[in-house]
């Protein structure tokens, strides 16, 4: 189905509806999702990645604060041209606590880091993993310049916030080229950020689309459910949902397509 890839903005970059989130294949310290879970060896990790590219899927979501999630992904994941790759910089895991720095500097090293850890020479996105203190980011540290410089010199292809705020995430597009904010059955507060994204031609990202694991606690049809507003979201690029399992991705992948046929049915 043609429109399982969507356009972000107007980055000339374009992405899954769905994309795959890879915290768990890294971290499972301090995590908020409702079931324990095994990090996966690497054979399980790499038929995952082969399996969500069968199924259309061709972006993935790191961070540095994933645990060791983007070393996997530069020993794992083949042929680095098929994937849309999105890390993040400003938030380090570090003894079980997260940590922040959004200065110029730190934001330079981490990409760098980020660019030898993944195994690449250039990143397709990188966003900045906010504290919450959104405003402060783009306003007074730098950090999206130093981003904006990294852009010039060819070594990310978009940058934006993954922010917590309306009026950070509003402030960030005036920059940058892309967002990520929440949005799920039970919270539509960042809205207006995906309505400026849309107007202004920047792509948007959603996470925590099913509540991270919560949505679906007390309502099996919950994630079909979520799909079906989200993706008819004018502007929505696509959905980050992270698994491990692949008859998870399976169905997500299923209800994704499900969703987007409703859309031109």
């Amino acid at each position: 189905m043609s429109n399982f890839l969507r356009p972000l903005g107007r980055t000339n970059i374009k992405v899954s509806a769905l994309g795959l989130g890879t915290v768990k294949i890294g971290r499972d310290e301090g995590v908020k999702y409702p079931h324990k879970f095994t990090i996966p060896d690497d054979s399980a990790v790499k038929n995952l990645f082969s399996l969500a590219r069968e199924l259309g899927i061709n972006l993935i979501d790191t961070a540095p604060a994933y645990g060791n999630s983007e070393e996997r992904l530069g020993q794992l994941l083949s042929h680095r041209h098929e994937w849309v790759i999105v890390t993040k910089t400003g938030e380090e895991f570090i003894n079980g606590e997260s940590q922040f720095d959004f200065s110029p500097e730190h934001t330079r090293r981490s990409v760098e880091r980020s660019l030898r850890r993944l195994g690449t020479d250039y990143l397709d996105m990188v966003l900045v993993h906010s504290d919450g203190n959104d405003l402060a980011i783009v306003k007074q540290h730098g950090t999206l310049d130093a981003l904006g410089d990294l852009k010039k010199q060819g070594k990310i292809r978009a940058f934006g916030l993954s922010g917590k705020t309306v009026d950070g995430g509003i402030a960030a597009l005036e920059y940058s080229d892309v967002a990520m904010v929440t949005s799920n059955l039970s919270y539509d507060d960042e809205q207006a950020v995906i309505d400026y994204g849309h107007q202004h031609g920047k792509g948007i990202l959603i996470k925590k689309a099913f509540a991270s694991g919560h949505a679906c606690a007390n309502d099996e049809d919950a994630i079909q459910k979520s799909l079906n507003r989200i993706l008819n979201l004018d502007g929505v690029s696509s959905v980050i949902a992270g698994t491990i399992n692949p008859e998870h991705l399976r169905d997500n992948v299923t209800k994704a397509r499900q969703a987007l046929n409703c859309l031109t049915d």
